[in-house]
């Protein structure tokens, strides 16, 4: 299924590109996210038409996303949590620990947006977590995970 980008979609390509991808994923989730088109003469005639405002659309997102990004690049968090005497945790952190304990210091963000892929955290300590809040925009913040 070929299908022309709407916006940047990592490891796929940018926008307006024309792309073939599996029909399921074109189907399933590409189009209905609006983040593609099937690939038709008319949609390509349409789409080059609409060219200009999808990429300053595009340049107004990432902008936004950039500002976020200075406000949490300097942010520290710490988490409280139950642990044993060795310091390992009862239980874990996870992203939607860490993102309501940023949205609670006060700057909005989902837990889509955490970046863990070594997986939760099971021990105290200070980790450096990524936060994805673009496509091309990702920061690191500092989470001190300490006993309660």
């Amino acid at each position: 299924m070929n299908v022309i980008l709407l916006e940047k979609v990592s490891k796929l390509g940018n926008l307006g590109d024309q792309v073939s991808v599996k029909p399921g994923f074109g189907r399933n989730y590409l189009i209905p996210q609006g983040k593609a088109v099937p690939a038709n003469e008319t949609n390509v005639a349409e789409f080059e038409q609409r060219r200009a405002e999808l990429e300053a659309a595009a340049a107004e997102k990432k902008g936004v996303a950039e500002g976020r990004a200075a406000r949490l690049s300097d942010m520290s968090i710490t988490i409280g949590a139950n642990a044993g005497e060795e310091g390992k945790l009862f239980g874990s952190v996870g992203t939607r620990d860490i993102a309501k304990a940023i949205t609670d210091a006060g700057e909005s963000v989902t837990k889509s947006e955490v970046r863990m892929p070594m997986g939760v955290i099971r021990e105290l300590g200070e980790y450096n977590i990524d936060l994805q809040l673009g496509s091309d925009v990702v920061t690191t913040i500092k989470v001190a995970i300490v006993a309660e």
